[in-house]
């Protein structure tokens, strides 16, 4: 029962950083229906109705009977993350990639360590999504950091997820500087099967060092190096 209570939390706080960081659903939008929302979280229908009422009772969402689940209309947003401040500075890109690479690396190491058989599955999902909108040439920006967050969720260390908004500004801004540099994605590509291969392998130090490789690469074509 506690297990259940954890997971439903996990993806309570799932739901409210679709909402309030990645901007998926905005304040009087109404959530997927249950089968597609828990079939999108790979989560069954159970966890997810605890983790709508988790959320319901702390007044972000609104159960309305007959017509669904909606997010609140005096949600605001802004106040939602202690962080959101930090990531919506005028950071440059540089600096942003530059903290990927101090946390990033040991949140790979920790999520092999950790994570449970279902928060591998995701990451993985999650992974192989990322490959799919690359190889289709749609924008993988929502679907790349939703994959980075799975990783530092993994840790179970409640401050590497609140730095989740930082990671997801330089995603952001990383996605838009490839535009011009098709080898960023085919890095991508490359980089994160690795970081998966490690990972399912539990290979703590591998899946730590691919992280790393992959946020050099990026570094260097995007054109981030001193000098």
């Amino acid at each position: 029962m506690r297990k259940e209570k954890r997971l439903s939390d996990s993806v309570a706080d799932d739901i409210l950083t679709m909402i309030t960081i990645e901007k998926r659903f905005r304040p009087g939008d109404k959530l997927p229906n249950e089968n597609e929302l828990s079939q999108a979280l790979e989560i069954s229908r159970t966890t997810l109705r605890e983790a709508i009422r988790i959320l319901a009772t702390n007044g972000i969402l609104e159960i309305q009977r007959g017509r669904g689940t909606f997010v609140s209309k005096t949600l605001d947003t802004t106040q939602a993350k202690t962080l959101e401040p930090l990531a919506a500075a005028k950071m440059t890109a540089k600096d942003l990639y530059e903290m990927r690479l101090i946390f990033e690396p040991e949140a790979a190491y920790l999520a092999t360590l950790r994570a449970s058989e279902l928060e591998r599955k995701r990451i993985v999902s999650l992974g192989k999504q990322v490959e799919a909108k690359i190889l289709s040439g749609a924008d993988r920006t929502n679907v790349e950091q939703a994959f980075h967050k799975s990783i530092a969720k993994a840790t179970h260390n409640e401050f590497m997820n609140q730095l989740m908004p930082v990671i997801y500004k330089a995603i952001d801004k990383g996605v838009i500087l490839s535009e011009s540099n098709p080898q960023v994605a085919q890095s991508t590509l490359t980089d994160h099967r690795t970081i998966m291969e490690f990972l399912e392998a539990g290979n703590a130090e591998g899946a730590r060092s691919a992280m790393k490789i992959h946020i050099l690469h990026a570094i260097q074509q995007l054109g981030l190096l001193d000098g």
